[in-house]
């Protein structure tokens, strides 16, 4: 059995003409230089499509360890994280992913198809806090069907 690389989810998300719109808006409503669609699964976080203005380096296709990301998280509970300032928050400051990868804010929505299935996550990162973040995120969320 061969890994699935994703493709086909990659190239669906890229296919979306509002995607890279969507992304610059996430970054100009919350203050941060990255945003990104990730597929997330059980065993692996791969970026579909993303906005990258602090160098963070991903491209599409590319992938981080699951168990190094939030977004495996998100996954299991469905539920939305968002981080003002990693180093004042209690249940975030010891959190090995934002040491490794050197972020103070952070938010991220999960992603559930029509059919109610998990795709993955809206995720968005930035080396500085940023206030605010359950106002925008409570904008961003859908609304319950």
């Amino acid at each position: 059995m061969t890994a699935h690389d994703f493709a086909d989810d990659i190239a669906a998300v890229q296919s979306i003409p509002e995607v890279e719109a969507m992304l610059a808006e996430v970054c100009a409503l919350t203050g941060m230089g990255f945003a990104a669609i990730a597929r997330v699964t059980a065993d692996r976080w791969v970026v579909c499509q993303l906005l990258d203005r602090i160098e963070f380096g991903l491209k599409p296709g590319d992938e981080l360890k699951i168990k190094t990301t939030i977004c495996d998280e998100i996954r299991a509970s469905g539920r939305c994280v968002f981080i003002d300032e990693v180093s004042a928050d209690p249940l975030w400051r010891k959190h090995h992913t934002p040491a490794m990868y050197g972020f103070e804010s952070y938010i991220s929505i999960p992603i559930v198809l029509v059919d109610g299935s998990f795709f993955g996550t809206l995720c968005a990162i930035d080396p500085a806090p940023r206030r605010g973040l359950a106002e925008v995120v409570g904008r961003m969320e859908p609304s319950p069907r």
